[in-house]
């Protein structure tokens, strides 16, 4: 991270190997929140303008995760983006804009796939039971 002192992390964080923050503005991260190996957190941007940006100019946009979001590795986030609660971001997404709340985003740029739904809650249930019966009698 540049500061430090600009990232803000909520309960039950986790960041896998090799996340870069790049905190020139403030990073505001929820409860629960997964990120995979390699996710860069980018709020530091520079001028367009090539005499300006040669005047090392820097600028910074916030960026605020919400609670219990998981970022798949390798995804980047752009200054000044908010992605919303229980949103699950693909491995290698550009977010540039914006993800509103219960979705799963993907892709460069990243763009919703889909909301996630009650069929996804029975299905990791049913999953998770047949991962704890496989388990109990291995």
């Amino acid at each position: 991270m540049d500061y430090g002192h600009n990232l803000h992390l909520g309960k039950h964080f986790y960041a896998d190997y090799g996340s870069i923050f790049l905190d020139v503005a403030p990073i505001t991260i929820g409860d629960n929140v997964l990120l995979g190996p390699a996710v860069s957190v980018y709020t530091a941007g520079h001028p367009l303008d090539v005499p300006i940006r040669n005047e090392d100019l820097e600028y910074g946009y916030p960026i605020t995760i919400g609670n219990n979001v998981w970022i798949g590795g390798n995804a980047v986030l752009c200054p000044g983006i908010t992605i919303g609660d229980n949103t699950v971001i693909g491995a290698g997404s550009i977010v540039t804009k914006d993800i509103p709340a219960n979705v799963v985003a993907a892709g460069n740029p990243a763009r919703i796939i889909r909301p996630i739904t009650a069929d996804d809650t029975r299905y990791w249930q049913a999953q998770k039971q047949t991962y704890l019966q496989a388990r109990d009698e291995g």
